[in-house]
């Protein structure tokens, strides 16, 4: 596969100095990943300028470079430069143009959010396969291509490896292509030139305020996936004022749209839920139809994950009856408020979730306590380099269980005691209620061995994910498998005493 520079920009303003019917073979955006024939994209980032690389692209074979500003370059007589005005947003468009488009030749579903796009992607795609359409799924646990699953570096590829996987999904004949879209991904034009058949909403709270800096930041950069960027069908939950906010907008533009929430007003609501540790039982209106049905997922918030997704199936043209029987049978998500299971637990149920932001934690946890006739035992930590401001309110809202363990989740650059010391900063009502642990093996067992019958223990923050991220280190490490050895090790103690 190759295009042209003229093809390969076609569409955009630029001025092309050199030869427009250079060949070219790839995108790159690294400078250590360019491979010859290449074009070389010089994105200006946060730590560093990809001007200031163009040489070693270059050297390796780049026959075109694409920036922002030209560049003088003693190697560079027979390469050709094109120059725009944003090279995150021209890498998009080019990398679209050179898969000629092909989220144009999917039922793509967009998810947006701060909580529960995973849950819905993974629901969406399971009610798209029930409807015998072949699927692929991209965000944060990986990627799936047909039956082929693979992980992912970020919830949103970058937009050349985007595009690349869109043109492998369409190859694999999938159908419909439910994707996580980040709010770094829309503001960094990762998802620019993307076609989106179906746009979702599941609600905003606190996080990456590092990033974004304020919450109005944080939501317009959400809103662009519902603006005339992006047109599309809209699924929105209207439980809070971003939600209402965006159906305003949404409603103004004249787009299709499907609300979802508690609220009364919302098209899809539910009349009744009945929460049980193992399942859901709920009564669904849905634009004036009433549909009851149980599915195997716990927690208030998975109501809100269903209603959407059921909104998401019926834009996509699916049946209602078909959309039920889907959900009634949905799987459970890596991750997600997912129950550790081993043949003896002493009577403690122990979930892992990803809950890493206040509001995530909040709900998480009030799905256990309702679940939980005894106490709740939760083991939590903030990761580094990431927003501090949410720590102290992690902190706070970890209080609502019955005791709390304090302990480091992926510390990255910083101490992890420094984190911990900001996250104890929200908890000066809980003296007595909460412990720190440091070491997250350690914290775990202790979580369990405080547990008795009836108990449970919510261990939050890293859920599907595998590993543990100290300095630079990348350190095997599942809550999932460690809770399992932990509680395996306490039966082991356990069957040794009675045999005594």
């Amino acid at each position: 596969m190759s295009k042209t520079c003229a093809q390969l920009f076609e569409g955009m303003e630029r001025t092309i100095l050199g030869n427009p019917d250079e060949e070219v073979a790839g995108i790159a955006y690294r400078s250590d990943k360019v491979r010859p024939g290449d074009a070389f994209f010089c994105i200006v980032g946060f730590k560093a300028d990809g001007h200031s690389f163009a040489q070693d692209a270059i050297d390796r074979g780049a026959k075109v470079l694409v920036v922002q500003r030209k560049v003088y370059l003693a190697d560079a007589t027979d390469v050709t430069e094109v120059v725009v005005a944003d090279t995150r947003k021209a890498m998009a468009q080019a990398s679209a143009n050179f898969y000629d488009h092909p989220s144009g030749d999917l039922s793509l579903v967009g998810v947006t959010g701060t909580n529960g796009k995973t849950t819905t992607t993974f629901l969406v795609e399971h009610i798209a396969r029930v409807a015998g359409r072949r699927t692929g799924v991209i965000g944060t646990v990986g990627v799936s291509v047909g039956d082929e699953r693979e992980k992912s570096a970020h919830t949103t590829p970058e937009s050349p490896d985007l595009q690349e996987l869109f043109d492998r999904m369409r190859a694999a004949r999938c159908e419909v292509v439910a994707m996580e879209v980040s709010s770094h991904a829309l503001d960094l034009e990762r998802t620019w030139a993307t076609r989106f058949a179906v746009t979702a909403f599941t609600n905003l709270t606190q996080d990456h305020l590092d990033y974004h800096h304020t919450f109005e930041a944080y939501f317009e950069a959400k809103a662009r996936l519902f603006s005339k960027d992006y047109p599309a069908k809209r699924v929105i939950c209207i439980d809070d004022k971003w939600g209402r906010e965006l159906l305003r907008r949404c409603s103004d533009a004249g787009d299709a749209v499907i609300t979802t929430g508690f609220d009364p007003s919302a098209q899809i609501h539910p009349a009744s839920v009945d929460y049980a540790p193992t399942h859901t039982h709920v009564e669904l209106h849905v634009r004036g139809e009433r549909y009851a049905f149980d599915y195997p997922l716990a927690g208030r918030f998975n109501v809100s994950n269903v209603m959407n997704a059921f909104g998401i199936g019926l834009q996509l043209g699916i049946p209602a009856s078909i959309i039920v029987r889907a959900l009634s049978e949905a799987p459970q998500v890596p991750g997600r408020l997912e129950r550790v299971h081993v043949p003896d637990d002493g009577g403690v149920s122990v979930f892992v979730d990803y809950a890493h932001t206040p509001d995530a934690l909040k709900k998480a946890l009030g799905s256990i306590i309702a679940l939980t006739p005894q106490r709740t035992i939760c083991v939590f930590g903030c990761g580094g380099d990431r927003d501090a401001g949410k720590r102290s309110i992690m902190g706070r809202e970890a209080l609502a269980a019955d005791y709390a363990i304090v302990t480091s989740d992926n510390p990255r650059s910083e101490d992890p005691l420094g984190i911990i010391a900001d996250i104890e900063s929200g908890m000066g009502t809980g003296a007595g209620r909460y412990e720190v642990v440091p070491d997250r093996r350690a914290a775990i067992a202790r979580a369990l061995e405080v547990a008795g019958p009836g108990d449970s223990v919510l261990i939050a923050g890293k859920g599907h994910e595998d590993y543990q991220l100290v300095g630079d280190e990348v350190l095997p490490f599942d809550d999932r498998k460690v809770a399992a050895e932990e509680l395996m090790r306490l039966a082991a103690a356990r069957g040794a005493g009675e045999a005594e």
